[in-house]
């Protein structure tokens, strides 16, 4: 049964907004008291949170699906919605997450470092919302926006000050637990070591983690063995051990070709070339072992390497090894710049952005247009309302849509999709469009709201009706 999963990929869905309320206020003797529909709510968010005791993904590898709450619907009596409940998502320190091309979104280290990974959908706006001087009595809501849904990878590398690196069985598992209080799975056979183990080591006043890396053999950086899907765990450490088997029992190979081979594959990997090296001899407690430790040293020593002989069995040589390791995390961490506070980063938009485009696309024959706000004022219309179209139309109109669909060349007639291929809304445009309030009244004025006119002025505004009435029927009278 899997118990260790680094990478998965995850399916996030964010809460959708609630649709905004279109409601008349209404109390005894006052049946039209004005417009009082509330807003809709907002959708849940999806996070991505770390937290330390979390040390692997395996709870999304078996449920990949997530989704946060919906924003509930706005009522009468102004009342708004209740706003759905965000989703938040434990990771565990080290993990970055990327999109399904590959691209990094987010890095997360530290605990309690947090990523949106789905934004909630906005509330719609209620009736009394979208009251004004000029519309007294909308008779329409805008609806809630759907929340964001994306798809994501998370991959965990490991944060770990020292990495022990080397062949299978090279004792790596031994090392750490004699210098942590970490148990791993002990054996004499390759692949023993499936995940990368953990530990937490002190020497002196210096506190620092060591991970050992499983599974790197020849071929490891093209994906043979299991190299590959646990190199990236090597990338955060300040610096690589080298653990060296010096009581191998096979022919063909020995500690300094074994080094060449992960030197080689770590080079392919690429990214580690800046980080310090240790060459740790083991096994020296075997009398051959020593023997080959004193022999290979020199050689080892001449290439540059700090070179270290010890024993995980006899426990000999780990307190230098150790006191080694801490001094060089320690230069690691002081040359490290402070972290900076969190940065906003302020990108204005061009002076000339409309903040949409208007393109011809010759496969589906329709002008698209693309922008921020045409998309979204889409989504929050109820195309079953015609009050609400027509609002619609003139927001359209007022952004400029109108006039460049006209230097873009529009008759007519002509397909207007707004939106993207997959997801647009098409119709027909007629210029008339632009003049969105002819077609439809003076959308949301109710002359029954009005102030009450004095009966000489109904009187007046009565005869005047019918001497128009009169004129328009001796106009048509033939005889």
């Amino acid at each position: 049964m899997t118990t260790f999963v680094d990478r998965v990929e995850l399916h996030v869905a964010a809460g959708n907004g609630g649709h905004g309320c279109a409601s008349v206020h209404r109390e005894k003797f006052k049946p039209l008291g004005g417009p009082d529909g509330g807003n809709g709510g907002r959708g849940g968010d999806v996070i991505l949170v770390v937290d330390q005791s979390v040390t692997t993904l395996l709870e999304y590898h078996h449920s990949p699906h997530r989704k946060a709450t919906n924003g509930q619907p706005g009522a009468g009596d102004n009342r708004s919605g209740k706003d759905g409940q965000d989703l938040v998502l434990t990771v565990p320190d080290g993990t970055v997450v990327l999109d399904k091309k590959g691209n990094v979104l987010a890095d997360l280290v530290g605990q309690g470092t947090t990523f949106i990974a789905s934004q909630g959908g906005r509330g719609g706006l209620g009736n009394a919302a979208l009251a004004s001087a000029r519309r007294k009595a909308p008779g329409f809501a805008l609806l809630g926006e759907p929340g964001e849904a994306r798809d994501i990878v998370l991959e965990l590398k490991t944060v770990a000050d020292v990495a022990l690196v080397g062949y299978p069985s090279a004792g790596k598992s031994s090392l750490i637990s004699v210098l942590s209080a970490a148990k791993p799975k002990i054996a004499d056979y390759p692949f023993t070591t499936l995940v990368p183990n953990l530990g937490v080591v002190t020497a002196g006043s210096t506190v620092y983690t060591i991970a050992d890396v499983p599974g790197l053999i020849p071929g490891a950086s093209q994906g043979r063995g299991l190299g590959l899907e646990f190199l990236r765990h090597v990338e955060r450490c300040s610096v690589l051990v080298h653990v060296l088997d010096t009581a191998t029992l096979e022919s063909e190979r020995d500690p300094v070709t074994d080094l060449d081979v992960i030197e080689e594959e770590l080079k392919q990997y690429g990214g580690l070339e800046d980080r310090p090296r240790i060459v740790v001899l083991n096994k020296i407690d075997i009398p051959d072992g020593q023997d080959l430790a004193d022999m290979i040293r020199p050689d080892l020593e001449e290439r540059g390497y700090r070179v270290f002989e010890v024993s995980a069995v006899a426990r000999t040589g780990l307190k230098e090894l150790s006191f080694a390791l801490a001094g060089i995390v320690a230069e690691a961490r002081a040359a490290k710049p402070k972290e900076e506070a969190t940065r906003i980063v302020i990108r204005p938009k061009a002076v000339d952005d409309a903040g949409f485009t208007v393109t011809y696309d010759e496969h589906e024959e329709v002008y698209r247009v693309r922008g921020e706000k045409p998309e979204r004022w889409v989504r929050q219309t109820d195309f079953n309302n015609d009050e609400a179209v027509g609002y619609l139309a003139d927001r359209l109109n007022r952004l400029g849509v109108e006039d460049e669909l006209m230097k873009a060349g529009a008759r007519a007639g002509d397909g207007v999709a707004i939106g993207s291929e997959d997801n647009a809304v098409v119709f027909d445009w007629e210029p008339t469009m632009m003049a969105g309030a002819e077609m439809l009244g003076r959308r949301g004025e109710d002359h029954r709201l009005e102030a009450p006119r004095p009966a000489a002025q109904r009187r007046r505004d009565k005869q005047a009706e019918r001497d128009d009435a009169q004129r328009e029927y001796d106009e048509f009278d033939p005889f």
